[in-house]
């Protein structure tokens, strides 16, 4: 008998365990929906790893205005440059508390490609809690204007015949100018590790160095290309996307001058540090979707020579999962992946 009482006794405190543990995350779950109903109530940092003027930057501002108004509080964009978009990143998703109130306004270069060209990388997807992709940039191949060629044929044949010759510019060695010539010189035949990278502080800097004859070529979207090719100071040998750019319609595509699989595409969007609650994540999704669809911040866009290209959070860690994968691959293959 006393058996008996034992085993119902233990089975009660088991019961009571259980029910206590559903309460308590009742209870967090009610006290994380009503930080998000409140959210946000003081300033929201969103940290731009990158110097300012390039894509990134130009898009996180737009951000910024836009939400500032929506919500009734400020949002403030920080700059911290370096170590290829890293310095920024572990500042957002390590140092800064996972409290909603800082963000990081990420691209292929600080997520994708930076874990792919690591072996043993400092952050990972992993550390992201990936919110929305916010728009897509199109790859160019920008040379000086008085550069011996007129086309991207032309000079990729060049190429083919220099590799030692070629310098190009990139804010890192696993970054989006890396990872874009690495795509072409694979898909030319040429070895990757006989060409020369320059290091750059973004964007603006690499086209800088590419008018001053520094560097051979630079490739960013046409965007961030836009300034110095309108003033004559850079040329736009080809642009990699499936039609011809509205901003450069006379700049053929990487495929009319006879070169195809080159998909590599830039993006920008926005992610949190893994600990943030799902609820505020949530908030910053559906304001992020319904920006998407604001005439004004569409015309932002539109300024910067960038396309509008919303992926919801769920959407957004998967895109980012299988490029992960992809560009790992690319990075083996071309000796990247250090």
């Amino acid at each position: 008998m006393k058996k008996f009482y034992s085993v119902i006794f233990s089975a009660l405190l088991i019961l009571m365990v259980f029910l206590t543990g559903c309460s308590n995350d009742t209870k967090t779950a009610s006290v994380n929906e009503k930080k998000a109903d409140s959210y946000p109530t003081r300033q929201i940092e969103l940290v731009v790893p990158f110097a300012a003027g390039g894509g990134v930057d130009l898009a996180a501002r737009a951000v910024a205005q836009y939400l500032s108004k929506e919500w009734g509080q400020s949002v403030v964009v920080t700059n911290k440059p370096g170590g290829g978009g890293i310095i920024g990143a572990q500042y957002a998703l390590k140092e800064a508390k996972a409290d909603g109130y800082t963000l990081l306004v990420n691209n292929n270069s600080a997520t994708t490609m930076y874990e792919a060209g690591n072996s043993n990388p400092t952050l990972t997807t992993k550390d992201n809690k990936f919110t929305s992709r916010v728009a897509e940039g199109t790859l160019a191949y920008a040379v000086k204007t008085d550069a011996q060629w007129n086309s991207f044929k032309e000079f990729t044949e060049w190429v083919k015949k220099n590799p030692e010759k070629l310098t190009w510019a990139s804010v890192g060695p696993a970054g989006f100018s890396a990872f874009g010539v690495a795509e072409w010189l694979d898909s030319i035949g040429v070895d990757y590790k006989k060409t020369n990278m320059v290091s750059s502080e973004g964007a603006s800097d690499s086209a800088a160095k590419v008018a001053g004859g520094h560097v051979v070529l630079a490739v960013h979207t046409v965007g961030e290309l836009y300034s110095l090719a309108e003033s004559g100071k850079i040329k736009l040998l080809a642009v990699q996307s499936s039609e011809r750019s509205p901003i450069f319609p006379d700049v053929p595509t990487v495929e009319e001058e006879g070169y195809k699989g080159l998909t590599l595409k830039w993006w920008t969007g926005l992610s949190f540090a893994a600990g943030t609650p799902d609820d505020i994540v949530k908030k910053w999704d559906s304001a992020i979707e319904k920006m998407e669809e604001d005439e004004q911040f569409l015309n932002e866009l539109e300024k910067i020579k960038l396309e509008p290209s919303y992926l919801n959070s769920k959407d957004f860690t998967k895109a980012v999962n299988e490029e992960t994968e992809n560009y790992t691959k690319l990075a083996e293959t071309t000796g990247i992946r250090k």
